[in-house]
């Protein structure tokens, strides 16, 4: 057998180098992806409420209560029709939570 001939087992110290390189290795597997910013569960929510004309109560963040049905709704208020009082425009920031009446 002719020793020129043999071929290295070894790996190329420059290829390690350019591993090392490319960036960390994680133990758990590739680098996790963040979530999306927005999930469009919140309008999902609001039309099936106002499709349905779920009457609804919502509470403020000063404790005032309001029932009625949502007529429809943008980026930062609620249309809210209520039965034998006003209408009102509420703004998103100033509810505290709500829920189906």
């Amino acid at each position: 057998m002719d020793p020129a001939n043999r071929r290295l087992i070894r790996p190329n110290i420059n290829e390690m180098k350019e591993q090392r390189s490319s960036g960390p290795m994680r133990k758990d597997g590739p680098k996790k992806v963040t979530p999306p910013e927005e999930t469009n569960a919140e309008n999902f929510y609001y039309l099936k409420q106002m499709q349905s004309k779920t009457p609804m109560t919502i509470v403020l963040k000063d404790g005032e209560t309001l029932k009625g049905v949502i007529e429809w709704y943008d980026k930062r208020c609620l249309k809210v029709n209520r039965e034998g009082e006003p209408n009102l425009l509420v703004y998103k920031s100033n509810i505290k939570y709500m829920y189906k009446a």
